[in-house]
């Protein structure tokens, strides 16, 4: 089964017209995209993109042979233009099936927003998945695994990456299954910073026009299974690590910063943090991390080692100099090997989220001095045990590794 992408973008298009962001400014070239719309062997298409025959014609298609047009969301872009010989545009009631002249089957699936996906098997029996933007498939997992992974998925990646955990968890997208972003626009990443992201979730992003076999052997983005992310205070480094995971089901978010009894301001930090979790992961509130990272389970969120850190240091008193130099710096070393340790053995996918604090001014106590080179020691070592490490400053993300 072949795909030509007529178009990726969202409905509006990018770069808007007359919009003089910074993201508009740098959609240029193969950064630019029209609405979204998909060619499946010159005989279906699915969705309109602004002048459809001369996007074919761009990409080295007709649509002279297209014998259905499907519509998935309503359409907020230009006005939808239907060349003259194409037939009128419908879209298919929820889990209504089509069975077309041309070998294909097409069955409707439910969204939980306005629209409607379609799942296409080819003749040759390769499936794919076409989510419209904003959505996410509604009651999946309901009925069992909705059969055999899809050969590949094309969905708002970045704007609903719950709709991507939602289809890992039934193994409808499995490792081998080619995740495609579409409906792409104003408020994603421009770039490079784009590809970053989408490799993340373990998704790419193509050219208009660019012409795929569905079922062929291609090179899904290899998601690193340890990442370290490292940071400043507000640098971003949180949002940074969420974002990692937002696209993988059962996360099990670890706080290491417990609660503080008369504390409302770090009870309102606390609470930012949670709002912006998925509704679907799990928060445990503790510093026993070599027990989570030895267990097998979904992946893990520690945020943050620097708090873990600060819990260590006070149950060994090590603020104390005197009781610091008799025995607590090695019981110290002692707990963060065991750590270090049960990253390198752990088959859990994780990200950890670190304070980088040796770049400022150096602190005016021992103690201060002190908790900042442990601090420096433990990310080192910790990072050394990570296949990807980041650095966060002003909301973006460097890699180190």
């Amino acid at each position: 089964m072949e795909l030509t992408l007529l178009g990726t973008g969202e409905p509006a298009g990018l770069p808007r017209p007359d919009c003089p962001c910074a993201r508009c400014a740098a959609a240029t070239g193969e950064e630019a995209r029209a609405a979204t719309a998909l060619l499946i062997d010159g005989t279906l298409l699915l969705d309109l993109t602004p002048g459809p025959a001369f996007a074919a014609a761009r990409a080295g298609q007709t649509l002279s042979g297209v014998r259905q047009v499907l519509l998935s969301h309503p359409h907020d872009g230009p006005a939808l233009e239907v060349p003259a010989g194409l037939p009128a545009p419908v879209r298919v009631a929820d889990r209504q099936e089509l069975a077309l002249i041309s070998g294909h089957r097409v069955r409707a699936l439910a969204l939980d927003a306005p629209g409607t996906g379609y799942e296409v098997t080819g003749p040759g029996g390769e499936r794919l998945l076409y989510l419209p933007p904003g959505t996410a498939p509604a009651g999946v997992g309901e009925a069992g695994r909705p059969g055999p992974s899809y050969d590949m998925v094309l969905l708002d990646v970045l704007g609903r990456p719950d709709a991507l955990a939602r289809l890992r968890a039934v193994d409808a997208v499995d490792a081998a299954t080619d995740v495609l972003a579409v409906h792409l626009g104003h408020d994603g990443a421009p770039g490079p910073e784009l590809h970053r992201r989408l490799a993340a979730a373990g998704a790419r992003a193509v050219p208009d026009g660019t012409t795929l076999a569905v079922g062929a052997y291609h090179a899904v983005p290899d998601v690193p299974r340890r990442t370290l992310v490292l940071g400043g205070a507000r640098s971003g480094k949180s949002m940074e690590a969420e974002r990692r995971l937002a696209a993988f089901p059962g996360v099990v978010y670890v706080a290491t910063g417990g609660s503080r009894e008369g504390d409302p301001e770090w009870g309102d930090r606390v609470a930012e943090h949670r709002e912006r979790r998925p509704a679907s992961w799990r928060t445990e509130e503790t510093c026993d991390l070599v027990p989570l990272l030895a267990a097998d389970g979904p992946p893990l969120l520690i945020d943050c080692l620097s708090l873990w850190l600060t819990h260590e240091m006070d149950e060994l008193e090590a603020w104390d100099d005197t009781l610091w130099a008799k025995g607590g710096a090695g019981r110290l070393r002692e707990r963060v090997g065991a750590l270090v340790a049960a990253v390198r053995a752990t088959r859990r996918r994780i990200v950890a989220v670190s304070n980088e604090v040796g770049s400022g001014v150096v602190p005016a106590t021992p103690a201060g001095r002190r908790f900042r080179d442990e601090l420096g020691r433990l990310n080192a070592a910790f990072a050394a045990e990570c296949e990807h490490v980041l650095l966060t400053v002003a909301g973006i993300a460097t890699p180190l590794r």
